[in-house]
């Protein structure tokens, strides 16, 4: 049996009632936390461009785009503007193990189906969609958890597309053979590498956009008739033998017990996720020495070597925001100067703020002698103070992970500042209350109407 077809038939096989409690919240807290962050990416920097884009590529009644109320696509090019709005401001949840933002596309693309199929009265239930994106998470997320080198292509969206068309097997009731298709041309579409990390530039968003829309094609390809290759996840030219140096199948083979789902960590801050352990030392040292920004000498964060290579990169008074995002000495010199970081952090006139930038040339990354290529901890941020004092603070959990997971008051609170962020702020409640209930809404499309998403 090859492992797409191992793959189809899980997906398929999964119900509500094989998930269990802790995976049922997981699926709820994550879709809202999905949701509510892709809302806010209306505003993200270059999404209109983006939407602009899409908008060439034909315009329809099918479904909506979040945060943007009359905005109407077809369902390829919705879930492509929806994919970048969640990615694009680096807010949206990851599973840290696996290195992969799950959701991302998968989000994007079960709401897609969902709204497709209310719009041509099929309505599909919260339960199937809860079940859909249960389903996705763990072929993306396994597919990750396969790889044991660092990641040269960008996983979340080359490993993410697998997962979509997982979600998208068990939404549309897939015949097996018509699911192994799919994967095979989900290999076709797969693409995306770190190179626009390298470069903070806002490719990195559009690649998880590009696996959104892909993986509907290759469905409806599939759909179609189109016989496509059978050994896509495993093969001599499969996806973990050419996207990953090494792999190992057990994680695929022998899967642990439970779902990844319940693995998948909140981002507490719109940056890079191996930014957060440096930003919440930084805070931390703050509040318990009453650290000022005049008082600092240098701060130093050392810590795994994918934390120096995912944000180790050094501030410039011309970096775009996607570059900010990804610049700890420029988080942590805001953090320093405000507080926090948030959504509203990434103006021209903040990225240019030269009180900021000199601030930030007494931080930087230091990589340790950690051997696990997916490790975000453990990290110790040293500050050294003008006066010699030496102040120090160790991560040994990520806030937002599930060893230190967020309070629902700090879950809700997250939400209601992206819906804010939007000009959506009062509907906050009533997404929370739906998604509370989710699993019993006969139309899952029905949560759209709150966010900005509806006809």
């Amino acid at each position: 049996m090859t492992i797409s077809r191992l793959l189809a038939e899980r997906a398929l096989a999964l119900t509500w009632a094989d998930i269990d409690t802790g995976a049922r919240e997981a699926a709820k807290t994550f879709l809202h936390d999905t949701l509510c962050v892709g809302t806010a990416g209306a505003r993200a920097p270059l999404a209109d461009a983006v939407l602009d884009a899409a908008v060439r590529w034909g315009q329809g009644p099918d479904c909506g785009v979040l945060g943007r109320p009359g905005v109407r696509l077809p369902q390829a090019s919705a879930a492509f503007v929806n994919a970048f709005q969640i990615h694009a401001q680096e807010f949206d949840c990851v599973h840290e193990r696996a290195v992969v933002h799950p959701i991302a596309t998968v989000g994007a693309v079960i709401l897609s189906e969902v709204d497709q199929a209310s719009a041509d009265a099929r309505p599909v239930s919260g339960e199937r969609l809860l079940v859909a994106l249960v389903a996705g998470v763990e072929v993306a997320a396994t597919l990750g958890l396969c790889a044991t080198t660092p990641l040269k292509f960008f996983r979340p969206a080359t490993a993410g597309i697998f997962g979509c068309v997982a979600a998208l097997i068990s939404l549309r009731r897939l015949p097996v053979e018509t699911g192994v298709a799919a994967f095979g041309y989900a290999l076709a579409f797969a693409s995306g590498t770190m190179q626009a990390h390298a470069e903070g530039k806002p490719a990195l968003p559009i690649q998880i956009a590009n696996a959104a829309r892909g993986a509907i094609m290759a469905v409806d390809l599939a759909e179609a008739g189109l016989p496509g290759p059978q050994a896509s996840i495993e093969g001599p030219f499969g996806y973990l033998t050419l996207f990953e140096t090494a792999h190992d199948l057990s994680p695929l083979n022998d899967p642990a017990p439970g779902f990844l789902i319940s693995e998948v960590s909140w981002k507490p801050f719109p940056t890079g996720r191996a930014a957060h352990g440096g930003i919440v030392a930084l805070q931390t040292v703050i509040a318990n020495h009453g650290l000022r920004a005049d008082a600092v000498a240098e701060v130093v964060y050392r810590a795994p070597p994918l934390i120096y290579r995912l944000v180790g990169r050094r501030p410039t008074a011309e970096m775009a925001p996607a570059w900010a995002r990804l610049c700890l000495a420029w988080l942590g010199a805001v953090v320093l100067t405000r507080g926090t970081v948030g959504l509203a952090d990434f103006t021209a006139e903040s990225l240019s703020d030269p009180a900021v930038l000199s601030l930030a040339e007494r931080i930087r990354v230091e990589a340790d002698d950690n051997l696990d290529p997916a490790a975000f901890t453990p990290g110790t941020l040293t500050v050294t103070t003008t006066g010699g004092q030496v102040l120090s603070h160790t991560v040994t959990a990520q806030l937002g992970s599930p060893a230190q997971p967020l309070s629902r008051e700090q879950h809700l609170a997250k939400q209601a500042a992206c819906l804010d962020f939007v000009g959506l702020g009062a509907t906050a409640d009533s997404v929370a209350d739906m998604i509370d209930r989710f699993e019993t809404l006969p139309d899952a499309a029905e949560i759209l109407s709150l966010l900005g998403a509806s006809a």
